[in-house]
């Protein structure tokens, strides 16, 4: 398997990774667009819970240093607070809850360019070895 940086999934929502700090929080942006509407005009959650998982998922990965693993999500809670809408540029901070060597803890925060909180996200991560 050949991973792409960044992933399909990232481009295709058109997802960017702006910082990387040690403490392995990330923070991610995403300008949304008409195509992630749904019918009353706001943005449809699971593309909020995708930038969500993409930034925790990095998150994880980064928690676990020099490791060598494939991390999956295991679940995740989602809370939307307000709405997103047309050509707002959203920003989800991720940050290690509780890390571990097998199972990690992450959350998220995702506001909108005024600073309002629109979700927040919990979620669990699945860390296996990888022999490449």
């Amino acid at each position: 398997m050949v991973l792409q940086i960044p992933p399909n999934c990232d481009l295709t929502l058109g997802l960017t990774c702006v910082d990387k700090a040690a403490d392995a929080t990330t923070v991610w942006r995403m300008r949304v667009d008409e195509r992630f509407l749904n019918p009353a005009g706001i943005v449809q959650g699971g593309f909020i819970s995708a930038l969500m998982d993409s930034a925790m998922g990095a998150s994880a990965v980064l928690s676990v240093r020099d490791r060598k693993v494939s991390i999956a999500n295991t679940e995740m809670k989602s809370s939307f607070l307000r709405p997103a809408r047309t050509g707002d540029v959203l920003t989800c901070t991720a940050r290690v809850l509780k890390p571990g060597n097998v199972v990690a803890f992450l959350g998220a925060r995702v506001q909108d360019e005024e600073g309002r909180l629109v979700a927040t996200a919990s979620s669990t991560y699945l860390i296996k070895e990888r022999d490449e």
